[in-house]
């Protein structure tokens, strides 16, 4: 988790360096001449940005925390606990991974990295394929997971 925090931290320290950066260009270009066109959609894209992160934030805290000590990185499963129908699993059986999948399609989006995106964000879904399969067959066999919904 300290490692995650880390490369928000760096991707949204490096984005207000780009802010920076276009605010200190624009002020050059317009001394040269130049004019801005469409800025008025501008302000809904810096908030889009910055709200992404935070949301997908939101959503991976709230994964944690309402899984409480059970959430962890690997697959546990405890025979006869209650299954976890509450905040994020009432809407998706596996909120966290959702995050995952937005997170590593778009961080590298965000530096035009699509090549990076195309093939984490298959190689990903291929080893979430299976890892969903392994946790979902561990949890029927253990919890009245299919009678969820």
């Amino acid at each position: 988790m300290p490692l995650f925090i880390g490369v928000i931290a760096a991707v949204i320290a490096a984005r207000l360096g780009e802010l920076f950066l276009a605010r200190r260009n624009a002020r050059w270009l317009i001394k040269q001449g130049a004019y801005e066109v469409g800025h008025r959609h501008y302000p809904v894209i810096v908030a889009l940005h910055a709200l992404f992160f935070l949301a997908a934030q939101i959503v991976r805290i709230r994964v944690i925390l309402t899984l409480g000590a059970r959430w962890n990185t690997r697959i546990f499963v405890l025979p006869g606990a209650p299954l976890v129908t509450r905040g994020p699993y009432r809407y998706i059986r596996h909120p966290n991974y959702a995050v995952v999948i937005v997170e590593l399609a778009a961080l590298p989006l965000i530096f035009h990295a699509y090549f990076t995106a195309i093939v984490f964000t298959i190689a990903n879904l291929l080893v979430l394929r299976h890892r969903v399969s392994v946790e979902e067959q561990a949890l029927r066999s253990a919890t009245p997971y299919d009678r969820r919904d």
